[in-house]
This record gives structure tokens, C-alpha cells and sequence, in this order.
């Protein structure tokens, strides 16, 4: 796509029904409705569970950034066969379950940056929307009763399988479907299912029960978004048969379109799996942060392309952290040579386009940045590209570092020399923040009272050692240093010392 100077930011995105990408254009002008499937609140939130809020959060940021009023809404399945099998191994009840679990999920959503979700509705607070649905589908022939359950007739809906892009039997032949006497066809699915004794129910018109899980999100969504919804999200595993199902019967209901763009992220893999609870290799969030910095893991989600599969590993892990480590090296050196905070320097909350255009800066270091932000906004632009939005931010690193070593800004803190730095590394932030990336200090160069000043006298004390070539004294004290992750860097200005 072009990114010309004087031109509104043309965003497109790739949606799963059209299988193409199209140019983004809301329903409605100025404001965008996305809708993300959240999680069903069995057990603690593991990293996969946060591909899609970390993904959507920054999709969020970019839309915001380009001047869209967004309403994000992510549900939480409260009620659900694992939840109730879940309850009864713990002797416990499902509330009590779902509570615990999702307050789990809300704590690493709050650590991994993603503070753009507008509301969190549970299914078991929409029971009277549900119930609506449900007599409406049968009222219109798309659904029927039977035995307690009610089940929707896929054979009712003529296109059924187009966010697939395949038809029921071939869908039937590559699924788990649930088998049951009590279905028109084996590829009908549950909207309501009859209590068995010591489940959690509802009354209903079909006896007591509870909502199945596709016709949740259809209630939530159409409740706080409306139709159509601009976009509805999720991972790649729910294409079939939940967005499938959840497509058939809200158009059902509808009789009109129900989403204009779907979007599906890639799935975290742990070697050739897809990282789940099924296949016993989930690395659980709340553990994950007592090893890693929340910053990297945000980071190491948005790596790659959103359709693109996630690999995790604990030395991908620390190989992000290493990189993030050279940025904080480049916030504390920037604060040394400005005498400005990285992290509070002002950046717009919206931009247009044609104030970016690097060819209205003067040749240097801020055209340099200027045309590598560019970049990254066109990354964004083109389908929420991250991956290739990262590596701009890397360039942009690169080129502020080689400008602060060419002119040997530390040393001399030639004005003429700073204010391009300034307001190159103003752009770098709000390029990071678009990320969720550098929102706050985490690495401080110095600590505070007793600690400072042990650490001032060690680093006289090796000063005074390799002043006097007493150099076996000055590496003794920098490998005591390192064996407790404090690291010593010599600079033109003197020692700096930080903990990793």
C-alpha cells in the first residue's frame, strides 16, 4: 500500500470471509464495534489465552491513534461443560470456579499491557437475551426443541459454511461432532441444553437449562455492539465450529449481515502443538511472569504477523529480553545526555497522515526517523502487520544510537545535536506505545540509600584498582557484580550500574 504525504491512512485488513484483504471502511464513519471471543474460566489463563487480547488490544491502539472512536468488548464464558466438570473435581461450585479463574485472567491482562477493553459481559448475566434469541430462531424455522435441548438446523441456512469456505459435510467429516438421537441432523448444534441433575440451570420455556456456548457470544455481542459488528475476532482454532456457528445463527436471527470483517490470529505452538490444556504443554501466565518480564512476553506476541503461528520457548523468551534490554540502554543514555524522561515525553494521542512526511524535515537523523516511522505506521496500516512494524522499531534504535556515537553527543551535549535526538526519540515512543511496548520504567540505573551508596563505593573502589593496574581487584569486584545480575557499563561520563 502507498503512504503519500496529504493522504488520509489507508488501513486494510484481511478478512476470513472474503478471504482477501479489503480496505477498512467502518459502518459506521469515525467508530469502530470489535468484538473478541474470550476464554471459558476453568483454570488459570496459560500464554495462549493472551495471543488474541495482546493482538486486538494493539489493533485497538492503531485505530485509536488513527482517529476511531473503538468499542472493544471481550466476553467471559462463565457456564460450560468444563466448568461444571471442572467444579466438581475441586468439590467446589461453578461460581465460585469462574470467579477465581477469571480474576486470574484479568490480573495477566493488566500485566501484559492490554488496557483497551471497554467492557468484559459474562454469559451468565445475559440469560434473558439468550432466551430472546433462541425463540426467535425457532419462531423463524432456524431451530426446534427436543427432549429439553434446542438445537439450531443447519439445514435451515443455505449458506452455512462460508466462513469456512467449505460445506457441512465436509465439515462434519473433519470435526468431533457431538452425537445425539435428539438432532434433525448430526451437524445441529446446541442453543440450550437441559439441566441433568446437580448442574447450575435457568428456567426456560424448554425446561430448565443452560445456553449453549455459540449462542452466548450472538446474545453479548448484539447486546453491546449491535449489527453489523465491524469486527469479530478471535483464535484461529474457533473458525469452526464456533464463529461458524455463531455467523449461522446471528444472520439467522438477523436476516442480515452480522460481521463485516472477521479476523483470526495465529495460535502459540510449543514445538508442533498448538499450546492447550488438551495437549498438557500450557505454560501458565501467573508462573510465566516470575521468570519473565511481563514487557517481554507482550513483546514476543507481537513478533510475528497476528495470522502467523506463535513459537514459544523459554530462549525465545530470553533472547526478547536481551533485545528490550538494548532499548532501556538507550532510555537511560538518552536521559543522561537530555536530562528528560524517555518515558515521559509527549507524544499525540492522533496524526494524520500528512504530517508524517519525512521530506518536510531537514536531511539528518530526524528525516531518518521520521521515514522509519512512516514504515511502522504503514506495517500497522497493512492488515495490523507487528511483526514488521517491530522491526522498524528496531531501525529506529539502530539509527538513534549511531547518531548519539557519531556526534559524540554524551560528551559534548552540543545543543544543535540534541534537539534532533529529542524529537527523534519523541517519535520512537509513540511508535512504541502503539505496541503497548515502553509504557513505564523498568530498569533503573541506580537504586536508592544504602544500596546506592555500596554500589558508588564499589565502583570508586574498582576505579582505584585499574587506576593502579591492580586489574585482577577491579575484574574480582565486576564478576562478584555479575554473579548478583548487576551489570557495570563504562561510559564516556563515568560507570552506570544496572540490575537485570
Amino acid at each position: 500500500m502507498a503512504f503519500e504525504a496529504g493522504s488520509d491512512l489507508a488501513i486494510s485488513v484481511y478478512n476470513t470471509l472474503t478471504r482477501r484483504k479489503e480496505p477498512f471502511v467502518p459502518v459506521h464513519p469515525g467508530r469502530v464495534g470489535m468484538y473478541v471471543c474470550g476464554p471459558t474460566v476453568y483454570k488459570p489463563s496459560h500464554v495462549g489465552h493472551m495471543v488474541g487480547p495482546v493482538i486486538f488490544d494493539t489493533v485497538k491502539r492503531f485505530l485509536s491513534w488513527a482517529g476511531y472512536q473503538v468499542k472493544f468488548v471481550v466476553n467471559i464464558t462463565d457456564i460450560d461443560d468444563k466448568l461444571i466438570v471442572e467444579a466438581a473435581k475441586q468439590n467446589s461450585t461453578v461460581p465460585i470456579v469462574a470467579e477465581r479463574v477469571t480474576a486470574d485472567y484479568m490480573g495477566c491482562l493488566k500485566a501484559l499491557g492490554v488496557r483497551g477493553i471497554d467492557l468484559f459481559p459474562k454469559a451468565t448475566d445475559h440469560i434473558p437475551e439468550i432466551l430472546s434469541m433462541i425463540e426467535s430462531l425457532i419462531a423463524k424455522g432456524h431451530a426446534y426443541p427436543s427432549a429439553g435441548d434446542v438445537y439450531f438446523d443447519v439445514a435451515s441456512d443455505g449458506d452455512y459454511g462460508k466462513l469456512c469456505n467449505r460445506d457441512p459435510e465436509q465439515m462434519e467429516a473433519g470435526a468431533r461432532i457431538e452425537i445425539s438421537d435428539r438432532k434433525k441432523n448430526p451437524g445441529d448444534f446446541a442453543l440450550w441444553k437441559g439441566a441433568k441433575p446437580g448442574e447450575p440451570s435457568w428456567p426456560s420455556p424448554w425446561g430448565p437449562g443452560r445456553p449453549g456456548w455459540h449462542i452466548e457470544c450472538s446474545a453479548m455481542s448484539l447486546k453491546w455492539l449491535g449489527a453489523p459488528i465491524d469486527i469479530h475476532g478471535g483464535g484461529l482454532d474457533l473458525q469452526f465450529p464456533h464463529h461458524e456457528n455463531e455467523l449461522a445463527q446471528s444472520e439467522s436471527y438477523l436476516g442480515h449481515a452480522f460481521t463485516k470483517y472477521w479476523m483470526h490470529n495465529g495460535l502459540m505452538k510449543t514445538g508442533d502443538k498448538k499450546m492447550s490444556k488438551s495437549e498438557g504443554n500450557e505454560v501458565v501466565v501467573s508462573l510465566l511472569l516470575k521468570r519473565h518480564k511481563s514487557e517481554a512476553i507482550r513483546y514476543l506476541l507481537l513478533s510475528s504477523h497476528y495470522r502467523s503461528p506463535i513459537e514459544f520457548s523459554e530462549a525465545r523468551l530470553e533472547e526478547v529480553g536481551r533485545t528490550l534490554e538494548g532499548f532501556h540502554r538507550f532510555f537511560e543514555l538518552f536521559a543522561r545526555i537530555s536530562g528528560k524522561s524517555f518515558f515521559y515525553l509527549e507524544t499525540p494521542k492522533h496524526r494524520e497522515a500528512k504530517r508524517l512526511d519525512p521530506a518536510l524535515a531537514p536531511e539528518g537523523l530526524l528525516r531518518d526517523i521520521m521515514t522509519l516511522s512512516a514504515r511502522l505506521f504503514e506495517s500497522l496500516a497493512d492488515d495490523f502487520n507487528t511483526g514488521g512494524a517491530i522491526g522498524a522499531l528496531h531501525e529506529m534504535l539502530t539509527r538513534l544510537n549511531r547518531f548519539v556515537a557519531e556526534t559524540r553527543l554524551e560528551e559534548n551535549r552540543d545543543q544543535a545535536s540534541l534537539e534532533p535526538l529529542i524529537a527523534g526519540a519523541t517519535l520512537l515512543r509513540e511508535c512504541g506505545l502503539l505496541l503497548g511496548l515502553f509504557e513505564e520504567e523498568t530498569v533503573k540505573e541506580s537504586g536508592t540509600g544504602l544500596t546506592d551508596g555500596l554500589m558508588k563505593l564499589l565502583i570508586e573502589l574498582r576505579a582505584e584498582s585499574r587506576k593502579t593496574k591492580n586489574f585482577a581487584m577491579a575484574d574480582q569486584i565486576r564478576k562478584g557484580l555479575t554473579d548478583l545480575n548487576i551489570t557495570l557499563e563504562d561510559r564516556p561520563g563515568g560507570t552506570i550500574w544496572r540490575q537485570s
